[in-house]
């Protein structure tokens, strides 16, 4: 039995930027009714691939064809992309939160009645009709800001199909979703690829990619290296295509000798603005060279418990924090810099960067005072200084003066940490480190934590990832609804016990943890 026609077809695709080469060599193909996983570390090219599929690259701002349905595509922009077919799903969802399910659906093509003035009832009907037949469970007329991160990427699907899409393409669509919501949109998918609709599936969770894909190409420095069937294949396989060698261990935690108490929670109850708990009476101890992890559910109070040990969330009802055996201050992430607490949080684009400002900026932010005398910046100092993380951290950048917010998420990711560790901290605190960078930067990121912990600094660590959970930390601390539901040793987690621990009743939890 012969294969399907590809649908979309591209053959050595080169695309350059000023002293840059983005695609060098890229081809592949996808049929109709395929589940096509692009996998390659940040900078490996898929960003660029799909700007280039999808018009935003047009045709003649690239060497190299591509065809769609066996016919040359010759976009000049994104509406050519969607008139044969086309549509995209970004990570960052293009919806408008104050208006409802059905007009976001048909926001751009509303339907008209003959005055010229938008039919409302056609258009909610019409969206109605389009979520129940693709199974969704949305009322048309719920406000998308009302929503969650999974329904509203479900709208988004829903969007591109009711303009009789053939192919989606989703870049990292799971990023923000709880595992619920994963299997949700899995499903979705899959039932999509039953309708003979295809799907360019870009993702970092290889566990995703093998469960949902047909087949997998692998991009590594602008180059397609191979297309491999997803049933013959493995994880080892594709990580090894991905950075170009053989990596034996996913996790490769040194543990490193553990020192005297550094941070000390004591019955920490914590409220928010409108004068709510959500933390209810944590205790925990973290040592030097240790690293603790902190997981839990979405909500479960991790990151407002790492926000608020940096003095940056939350009003204190009860409890203590100490660090190095002093009281740590409430509201005040000045002092808890330099105190030796530093964090590097979760949204690193909101938080933790100025994108439109050079890498060696973004270094300095938190301390900048180092280098400061009698008001001035002593420029070669902070260079210097800058230039010795920079290279630590092996940023793959132009130097210091690129731009931060052109850089892969990976080498983002090292900016902030960077950032961070330039305040000389005790305790680093890393809020889903590794949430968005491919399995190379995670590596990277897991040795630093080594080398970290083997300076004799503590790290709290928080994932949503429970086998890096296991494989990173010393002990694990799960959360549940604010309060610690379970504490494990490295020996003792399993996915089993962390995920009861994290979803106990609340009259099950032990609510101290040494």
């Amino acid at each position: 039995m012969s294969s399907p026609a590809p649908f979309i077809r591209a053959q050595q695709l080169v695309k350059k930027f000023p002293g840059v080469t983005a695609l060098s060599d890229v081809s592949f193909d996808v049929a109709a009714g395929e589940i096509h996983a692009l996998c390659g570390e940040n900078g490996a090219g898929k960003s660029t691939l799909i700007k280039l599929l999808s018009g935003i690259h047009p045709h003649g701002s690239y060497d190299g064809e591509f065809f769609v349905s066996d016919v040359p595509a010759r976009f000049v922009g994104i509406a050519d992309a969607a008139r044969v077919g086309i549509s995209v799903i970004y990570q960052e969802l293009a919806l408008v939160d104050e208006m409802t399910v059905a007009e976001n659906i048909y926001l751009g093509s509303e339907p008209l009645r003959w005055t010229g003035l938008v039919d409302w009832s056609k258009m909610r009907r019409q969206a109605q009709t389009l979520l129940d037949q693709f199974q969704v469970d949305l009322d048309a007329d719920a406000r998308v800001g009302d929503l969650g991160v999974g329904q509203k990427q479900l709208v988004e699907i829903v969007k591109a199909l009711g303009k009789n899409s053939k192919v989606l393409i989703l870049d990292e669509p799971t990023a923000a979703l709880a595992e619920h919501e994963v299997q949700v949109l899995l499903n979705i998918l899959r039932d999509l690829r039953r309708r003979g609709i295809a799907c360019i599936y870009i993702s970092h969770k290889l566990e995703e990619v093998f469960a949902i894909a047909d087949r997998i190409t692998v991009l590594r420095d602008g180059c397609s290296i191979a297309t491999l069937k997803a049933s013959e294949t493995n994880r080892s396989e594709v990580i090894a295509k991905m950075v170009g060698r053989e990596i034996s261990d996913l996790f490769p935690r040194r543990a490193a000798q553990v020192g005297d108490v550094v941070l000390d929670v004591e019955h920490l109850s914590v409220g928010d603005t409108l004068g709510r708990t959500r933390l209810h009476d944590v205790s925990f101890q973290l040592r030097a060279g240790e690293v603790l992890g902190i997981g839990g559910l979405m909500g479960a109070g991790r990151t407002e418990l790492l926000m608020h040990l940096f003095g940056a969330w939350g009003h204190r009802k009860s409890g203590t924090v100490s660090l190095q055996g002093k009281t740590l201050p409430q509201a005040d992430p000045v002092k808890a810099l330099r105190s030796g607490l530093a964090l590097v949080s979760e949204d690193r684009r909101r938080y933790g960067l100025v994108l439109e400002e050079p890498i060696g900026f973004n270094l300095s932010l938190s301390s900048l005072q180092e280098v400061t005398q009698h008001g001035l910046v002593n420029r070669s100092a902070e260079a210097r200084r800058n230039r010795e993380i920079y290279e630590a951290l092996q940023v793959k950048a132009t130097g210091l003066e690129a731009i931060v917010g052109r850089l892969s998420g990976g080498n983002q990711q090292k900016v902030v940490i960077g950032k961070a560790l330039l305040t000389h901290p005790q305790v680093v605190m890393l809020d889903e480190p590794t949430r968005g960078i491919d399995v190379g930067a995670k590596i990277e990121i897991y040795e630093l934590i080594n080398r970290l912990t083997a300076e004799g600094k503590a790290v709290l660590l928080v994932s949503s990832e429970l086998p890096e959970l296991i494989g990173m930390s010393d002990r694990i601390l799960m959360l549940n609804a604010g309060r610690i539901g379970g504490s494990f040793s490295r020996a003792e987690a399993t996915q089993e016990k962390l995920m009861q621990a994290a979803v106990a009743a609340s009259t099950e939890l032990g609510i101290g943890a040494r």
